[in-house]
């Protein structure tokens, strides 16, 4: 199937690594050109160098309140278009109720819900028919994970926030799409196993619960995203899709 990613340009936020990082290069391996971004300039310009001449690294925070603008400029400057943008960032730390600190709290929602809000905002004014914003969620948006209260609280209201610009935006023929992992095998994943007292217990038993038996590959994700993204998804808007190898048991 050819996704009709040729020559589109997206901005891919947090690609340095994880899953933005698999969004991005499966949209390049289609022929897509990205912005991705970090908060390390070196880590960025890594990033856009191993993902070759169709991708240009941009550091900035997703809580930067100007981040949007100069991502947008960028994806312009370098590349003469902006099709669409793929909001995703690093989770908020692990906690539970007891352990998290007002500071932690401020810090997660500036990024993990704020800064994605005003991206999509930025990019909602920005982008024509045919346009798209996606958003890296968690399969905490139907069911919380122990120990991650604070995702668990911004999550589900980001993706309540989706589904309303889905909504409002549609009548302008722009997309907007969320995508819902659970235990994909990343960095940040493998970080959450650690936590625990016996790390190949934890995935053993995590596994367990999972139909497909096993933990989702970064390049799952990144396959979905890309198609989610696409001129090929078309007709998808307002919608969350698990990336979780059926781990979610409701319909």
């Amino acid at each position: 199937m050819d996704l009709g990613l040729k020559d589109r340009v997206y901005v891919v936020t947090g690609a340095t690594r994880g899953l933005g990082n698999a969004a991005a290069r499966e949209l390049v391996a289609d022929g897509a050109k990205v912005v991705v971004t970090g908060r390390d300039e070196k880590r960025a310009a890594d990033a856009a160098a191993e993902l070759g001449p169709n991708a240009v690294g941009v550091a900035v925070d997703n809580a930067d309140a100007e981040a949007p603008a100069r991502l947008i400029a960028a994806a312009r400057e370098h590349f003469g278009g902006f099709d669409g943008i793929l909001v995703s960032v690093g989770g908020p730390p692990p906690g539970f109720v007891a352990d998290s600190t007002d500071e932690q709290w401020q810090a997660s929602f500036e990024s993990v819900f704020l800064g994605a809000v005003r991206l999509a905002r930025a990019a909602a004014e920005e982008l024509q028919a045919g346009g798209v914003i996606g958003f890296v969620l968690s399969g905490s948006v139907h069911e919380p994970i122990p120990g991650l209260t604070i995702s668990n609280a911004l999550r589900p209201g980001l993706a309540g926030f989706a589904k309303s610009l889905a909504d409002e935006l549609g009548p302008r023929g722009i997309r907007v799409v969320g995508l819902l992992p659970a235990r994909i095998d990343t960095d940040r994943v493998r970080e959450l196993d650690g936590l625990s007292a016996d790390p190949e217990a934890t995935r053993a038993a995590n596994e367990s619960r999972i139909p497909l038996r096993r933990y989702g590959a970064a390049e799952e994700f990144g396959r979905v995203a890309a198609f989610l993204l696409s001129p090929a998804a078309s007709y998808l808007t307002g919608i969350m899709v698990p990336v979780d190898g059926g781990m979610r048991h409701g319909f």
